[in-house]
């Protein structure tokens, strides 16, 4: 009997090891990056903006601080960004040349390489949940358009009326690239940003990110950028992680996610080195503009970024937060 008895106790001790429990656990996220001026950022704005970043932190952080999974903590992040209409992505989407909001996401589990993604969908409130069904509920990584939304219905995620993701700002924006399209006028950079992302690590040890994006104003054809394409905008493995925002087009054309991964886990490179090689270096050669967030499995935390300003926030393994729009210290 006593033998049973102290069988079971060291069984229990392997199962639940006690620096598991108190493992750091880490949380970046943006809220797109190359959007922002000084002179048009007013403080109550700002404010506004902030605020909607914290949000997005304690929703993630809550997951993270309970014991959840990294893959959770960043789904919940960026829900709280899709459904502020600050950003780039759910209810602040931009228009396409139609007058239609275009919505892309990805996520990935760098524990397992799992991945999932939608494109073009019209009437999903949280794509970035329909991108993680994707995943979990079908053979696919990724699904475009009228064949998303029909998964979408297949396994019971409720559609929005394409109403829901109207805001006025967003119209006139919309109203502006046309005319300046029409005078041959060159559209402002920032209408090629504006995205969301979150990547956590979780006390298990284990990354994942999630990206999100209405993608660009005024957008023809269809046309899809780097969020929810696996490698350019999104990625995660067992060492690394990365959502991106910025011109997706450059972005895709040098698998920029991947690579700044890649560099930590074949070269050796520092988490820093990684993304402001690629960041800084790379994308502005080819004429790109953008950011990231970037974590690695020791949490370290690297959000470089060649624009004006990204909106981003923090909690790093020591429990220190913050949240930034500009490079200022």
């Amino acid at each position: 009997m006593n033998k049973i008895i102290i069988l079971a106790v060291f069984c229990a001790s392997i199962i639940v090891p006690p620096a598991v429990a108190g493992a750091p656990t880490a949380l970046a996220i943006h809220g797109g990056a190359g959007t922002i001026s000084r002179d048009k950022l007013t403080p109550d704005r700002e404010q506004a903006i902030r605020a909607a970043l914290d949000r997005a932190l304690d929703a993630g952080h809550a997951v993270l601080d309970a014991g959840g999974p990294a893959l959770d903590a960043v789904a919940a992040a960026v829900v709280v960004l899709e459904d502020s209409p600050y950003f780039n992505a759910g209810k602040g989407a931009v228009f396409n040349a139609d007058g239609v909001n275009e919505l892309d996401s990805a996520i990935m589990d760098g524990s397992t390489r799992r991945a999932g993604a939608i494109a073009g969908v019209h009437r999903v409130r949280n794509p970035v949940q329909l991108a993680r069904a994707v995943m979990e509920q079908s053979p696919h990584v990724m699904l475009v358009g009228d064949g998303a939304e029909a998964f979408a219905s297949s396994i019971g995620m409720p559609l929005v009326e394409p109403s829901y993701f109207r805001t006025e700002e967003r119209w006139q924006q919309l109203q502006d690239a046309k005319a300046r399209t029409s005078a041959r006028v060159a559209l402002p950079r920032s209408y090629y940003f504006g995205t969301v992302g979150a990547v956590a690590l979780d006390a298990s040890g284990h990354i994942a990110a999630a990206t999100s994006t209405g993608g660009m104003t005024n957008k023809r054809w269809g046309r899809v950028g780097d969020a929810p394409i696996i490698g350019a905008g999104t990625w995660a493995d067992a060492g690394c992680g990365v959502s991106a925002t910025g011109w997706g087009e450059f972005f895709i054309r040098l698998n920029v996610a991947a690579d700044i991964c890649a560099r930590v886990a074949y070269r050796g490179d520092t988490l820093a080195d990684a993304a402001g090689s690629v960041v800084m270096k790379r994308v502005p050669e080819l004429g790109g503009d953008g950011g990231v967030i970037a974590m690695d499995a020791q949490g370290n935390i690297a959000m470089p970024f060649n624009t004006s300003g990204m909106y981003r926030a923090w909690i790093r393994p020591d429990g220190s937060r913050g949240t930034a729009v500009y490079a200022d210290p």
